[in-house]
């Protein structure tokens, strides 16, 4: 066996040693919700991630926090991230400015089963920010549009005022290979679209349930109720994706906040097959 300390012998980077990274713009989505668009400091360095996948980002003297990625996996110059502003970490990350340095850990976490839909109708059920962990699978399955069935895309909010990437949404709206829904929970005066939550949706939603790969991402209660929609219609339990959140701090499985159970999220999620954390889903507020 060779020595790690031969030549030639390659020494996988330290999990939990943070890269400097670049902010290079930070977007404003709603009153809450931000995108952060990263790069190395070089402008060389690529962050190859698949969608659903996670990093550990931080602000310097303050900490850091899991973010999903939310960009296009076939850009890994530029790294995205969308969070909404809810506590000290992502405060002072929306107040950085363009150059400020930043730290950035991952990517970690388990995917999107974007490969096996291949032949099948791919259905994403999204509830508020839950959209922004699907945008990579929008972007690779309209990349790839020839090699699946029906696409749809529904999308619930509180109002039209928290509706994210809006001018995107409504370039995939004119589209005529893909079927996008959005609803609110209240509706404004200029509203004219659904007003009603997102799982309402699946019941008049155009898919063949037998033929369908379903992936769902939002609140736990949105989640829950989305694939009693789904079974409904008949989706197979195993063709059903939900992406977990919990507490993670250390992304490798060290740390223990984010245990359910027997699973550690951070390692073994965040997105599983329904079949195989149905179980938790039974059990409220675990």
């Amino acid at each position: 066996m060779a020595s790690l300390l031969e030549p030639g012998v390659a020494l996988r980077p330290d999990p939990m040693v943070p890269r400097l990274v670049t902010l290079e713009r930070t977007r404003a989505e709603t009153a809450d919700t931000f995108t952060m668009e990263l790069v190395a400091p070089d402008g060389v360095t690529e962050f190859p991630f698949l969608p659903g996948q996670f990093n550990m980002v931080g602000a310097l003297g303050v900490g850091e926090v899991p973010i999903s990625v939310s960009g296009d996996p076939q850009t890994p110059r530029t790294i995205v991230h969308t969070t909404r502003e809810v506590g000290a970490v992502t405060n002072a990350l929306k107040q950085l400015r363009p150059g400020a340095a930043l730290t950035l850990r991952g990517p970690y976490g388990t995917a999107w089963p974007v490969e096996a839909c291949s032949g099948h109708d791919v259905v994403l059920i999204a509830g508020g920010i839950g959209l922004a962990p699907l945008r990579p699978v929008i972007y690779e399955v309209m990349r790839q549009r020839a090699r699946f069935g029906r696409f749809l895309v529904l999308y619930g909010t509180r109002s039209p005022e928290d509706i994210l990437f809006a001018k995107e949404l409504s370039r995939w709206r004119s589209q005529f290979d893909m079927e996008l829904l959005v609803t609110v929970d209240r509706g404004t005066e200029h509203w004219r679209g659904n007003v009603g939550v997102v799982t309402k949706l699946v019941a008049r939603a155009p898919f063949e349930p037998r033929e369908t790969v379903a992936m769902v991402c939002g609140p736990e209660v949105m989640m829950r109720f989305a694939v009693a929609e789904l079974r409904a219609r008949g989706v197979a339990e195993p063709n059903i994706h939900v992406s977990l959140e919990r507490n993670m701090k250390c992304g490798v499985g060290l740390c223990g906040h984010c245990q359910l159970r027997g699973e550690f999220i951070c390692r073994s999620g965040p997105v599983y097959s329904y079949d195989r954390v149905a179980p938790l889903f039974e059990v409220r507020e675990l």
